[in-house]
């Protein structure tokens, strides 16, 4: 069958205990080049009183410091390349969606390197050479729209480069093209999906059998969402540009879980306030380390995403570790009257309840010395123009709903159809108006 396909067998089927040896021989070669060659590292590391030396095992990695977003910035624009510019043959930038964009440059293997990781995961979501894959990221500085075009090319199927918006234009290719495979934001998809409804389009008249998703935050609900309304197996995937781009982690067809491609990062899972390593299973920030790359080696950033990791084997074959879709971000998480809230737990609980559209935002405020929480959604047209009393009776439902699942009151306001925002790359869930 065809989504039983590996791409890398050797590596995505190697025993854990050969991995693990993997890991760290690439990790010390990591490091010895990082201490040599990038001035940040080598303070750090001098600070510590640590050298590449002193990395005998996985578990000294712990020892390590951290990176963050922070040192990226003070060392703005190359700062952070463990080669010469001669040698880097190609420059990205994060989207900058928290500040100044972080550069981040790749050699000729690490173009390479990259397209076979993301090859991996178009093979896992079950893409094969026959597909005809229509990207609708923004091509440009942001790693999406390239990193899944040469990963398509690289298992040989045919791309079409839309690039980001432009939505009906999207669906007249869609339909003229014959694209089998859509890669975008979820919330793009479910743009497309509202579209082609008001076009009266039926999604079983088009090619489409898969969509890559990536980017932003997304529930188990809303795949169920778009699976359903655009007739495609939807699957996840993790990336982000400081790491390499898309690439890091992709889901199989058993969708339980994305495999970590771990002979090219090591992951591990920290408390985000102690920074304590956390035990297999616990939630927590995930934090990467880069082993393969060439031109911008990670040592231990911070990815702000929060997840938990399963080590244990994937029926699909794949030994490599598998994270959870992410929970949102420990720097975005919502902490409201001392409850931790996720942008995309709420998701979850609003997809559930039948009229509720997967639009939403919710709007933090203070109200004297206390957090409020509002949750506007967009619901379908009768009931936003039912009377009072049905009104009524479904703000009850969703405001109970979400206290009983996280213990926290919140205002819901009931808003037009497409009275929100649509965004054609990550969506703006929350709007924070405290002060702090």
């Amino acid at each position: 069958m065809q989504s039983h396909q590996i791409w890398d067998s050797q590596h995505e089927c190697m025993p854990r205990e050969e991995l693990e040896q993997l890991q760290l021989e690439r990790l010390q070669a990591t490091l010895n080049r990082v201490y040599k060659s990038v001035p940040c590292y080598r303070n750090k590391f001098n600070e510590l009183g640590i050298v590449p030396e002193d990395v005998s095992s996985l578990s000294d990695l712990s020892k390590l410091p951290f990176t963050t977003k922070e040192d990226l910035r003070l060392n703005y624009p190359y700062g952070m390349f463990a080669v010469p510019l001669r040698e880097v043959v190609r420059i990205h930038s994060s989207s900058g969606t928290t500040g100044k964009p972080t550069v981040v440059g790749y050699t000729k293997n690490d173009l390479k390197m990259w397209s076979n990781l993301v090859a991996r995961i178009m093979t896992a979501a079950g893409l094969t050479h026959d597909d005809v894959v229509q990207i609708a990221f923004g091509y440009g500085m942001f790693t999406g729209g390239f990193g899944m075009h040469y990963g398509s090319e690289t298992i040989g199927a045919a791309v079409i480069p839309m690039s980001g918006g432009n939505s009906e234009k999207q669906i007249m290719i869609m339909q003229d093209y014959k694209s089998t495979a859509l890669v975008c934001t979820p919330s793009y998809a479910i743009s497309l999906a509202d579209l082609m409804e008001k076009q009266k389009i039926d999604p079983q008249s088009l090619s489409l059998r898969f969509g890559l998703f990536g980017g932003e935050p997304w529930s188990e609900a809303m795949r169920t969402e778009i699976e359903s309304r655009l007739m495609i197996s939807a699957t996840d995937n993790y990336g982000l540009s400081e790491i390499i781009g898309p690439g890091v982690a992709g889901e199989c067809y058993c969708k339980k879980g994305m495999h970590i491609s771990e002979d090219a990062f090591i992951a591990e899972i920290i408390d985000p306030v102690t920074c304590e390593v956390l035990p297999p299973g616990s939630v927590g920030e995930l934090v990467l380390t880069t082993i393969s790359k060439e031109a911008f080696p990670m040592i231990r950033y911070r990815t702000r995403d929060m997840t938990t990791i399963d080590k244990t084997g994937c029926e699909c074959g794949r030994t490599m570790a598998r994270m959870k879709k992410t929970m949102g971000r420990s720097d975005d998480m919502l902490i409201i009257k001392g409850v931790n809230v996720f942008p995309s737990q709420i998701e979850e609980i609003l997809l559930a309840i039948e009229g509720c559209e997967p639009h939403y935002q919710l709007i933090v405020d203070r109200k004297g010395s206390l957090d409020v929480l509002e949750v506007c959604i967009e619901v379908r047209e009768n009931i936003f123009f039912d009377e009072m009393k049905k009104q009524r009776a479904f703000l009850d439902k969703v405001g109970k709903n979400i206290n009983s699942v996280l213990g926290v009151g919140v205002t819901v306001k009931l808003v037009e159809p497409n009275s929100i925002p649509r965004h054609e790359g990550k969506a703006t869930r929350v709007i924070d108006r405290r002060v702090f």
